[in-house]
């Protein structure tokens, strides 16, 4: 047995990699959708099926975000992204119950997951739901009813992937309160938590009440080499608050305030393949302007580092991520969505990003 240390193993996995993404390529993009005659679209997210397809999902509907027209869009693409699918509507639940801010994921099983959120102002319903296909390779897969996770609070939402520990826990970043509010959000009151599951998503518990400033929703969550777990938090307060957890996510320790500028906005974090994290993020403390995408072995890397620019422009924001083997990344973004409202595909690889 060969027996590697972290660098090592860092360093072997570029090797392998080399031939697929050689450094000196250029990163590819291109629009999956713009808004076309819809008011306004954004916040994607995409997954990436074993024989290569890509699916993105997104939200529109109505006038603007939040409204009770609110719903869920779906595209594929069967050739690397190069071409997608006309939107369809996935979700769109009768009367006036919004559905939004959808997440794509691909479980150990290689079943596809579409988690969103519902909330109807009227019942003051604000929870999580979710829809699974067997046979997300094909152009038209089998999905399942939609299906209410309970979390047994009466405020509730998620935005971001699940990570899976070595355990086999599933672990769902949720942001909650302990009382449904007046408004579509609830604003102050909100924490952030995780639901876990053991029992491969068929049932779920809520942990962890961590409290960090307002703007405070959207948690992402890493394992850490040390057997820790790592909630991000985006905060109103231009930076990404942190917590940490010792039990696998049972509990949590207080938040505090990093050194990752952020807006106020989404962002995405993920332990690539390689065992380096990728940190797709914009780091201006003011506004949605410009969006890098930063690869360190570390968290001090992270924040050393500015990283590949994947959008120059302003009124950028949500993105996400995917890694396909190989150590090719697929990350989505939007812009000016009640512009333009595009729907933007990068694929770059983890070299790329670790040579700006």
């Amino acid at each position: 047995m060969v027996h590697l240390v972290d660098g090592e193993l860092i360093r072997l996995w570029e090797l392998l990699v080399a031939g697929v993404m050689c450094k000196g390529a250029t990163m590819r993009q291109g629009v999956i959708s713009t808004k076309g005659k819809r008011a306004w679209q954004g916040i994607p997210a995409i997954e990436r099926a074993a024989n290569g397809r890509l699916w993105c999902a997104f939200y529109s509907g109505g006038p603007r975000e939040p409204d009770p027209d609110n719903c869920i869009l779906l595209s594929t693409s069967a050739d690397d992204g190069v071409t997608w699918s006309d939107p369809i509507v996935m979700v769109a639940p009768p009367g006036p119950t919004r559905a939004y801010d959808p997440a794509l994921w691909h479980d150990p099983g290689g079943r596809l997951w579409l988690f969103y959120n519902q909330a109807n102002l009227e019942t003051r319903e604000f929870s999580v739901w979710a829809i699974t296909a067997e046979d997300s390779g094909g152009a038209h897969p089998h999905w399942s009813v939609p299906r209410k996770i309970d979390l047994a609070v009466p405020f509730a939402f998620r935005l971001n992937k699940p990570v899976v520990l070595r355990t086999g826990a599933w672990l769902l970043p949720v942001t909650w309160a302990q009382e449904a509010p007046e408004g579509w959000f609830a604003g102050a009151a909100q924490l952030q938590g995780v639901a876990i599951s053991v029992d491969a998503g068929a049932t779920w518990t809520l942990h962890g009440a961590v409290m960090a400033p307002s703007w405070a929703l959207e948690n992402m969550i890493v394992a850490r080499r040390d057997g820790r777990l790592w909630m991000l938090i985006r905060t109103g307060d231009g930076v990404l608050w942190e917590s940490f957890s010792y039990d696998c996510g049972r509990t949590w320790g207080p938040a505090a305030p990093t050194c990752f500028v952020n807006p106020g906005t989404r962002f995405f974090i993920r332990r690539l393949a390689s065992g380096r994290l990728l940190l797709i993020n914009t780091p201006d403390p003011r506004c949605r302007s410009k969006l890098y995408a930063t690869v360190g072995a570390s968290p001090a890397e992270l924040a050393a580092r500015r990283g590949l620019l994947l959008d120059a422009r302003e009124r950028v924001s949500y993105p996400d991520a995917i890694e396909a083997p190989g150590g090719v990344i697929y990350a989505v973004h939007d812009c000016d969505r009640y512009g333009s409202g595009e729907i933007i595909l990068s694929v770059f690889s983890e070299a790329q990003a670790l040579e700006e």
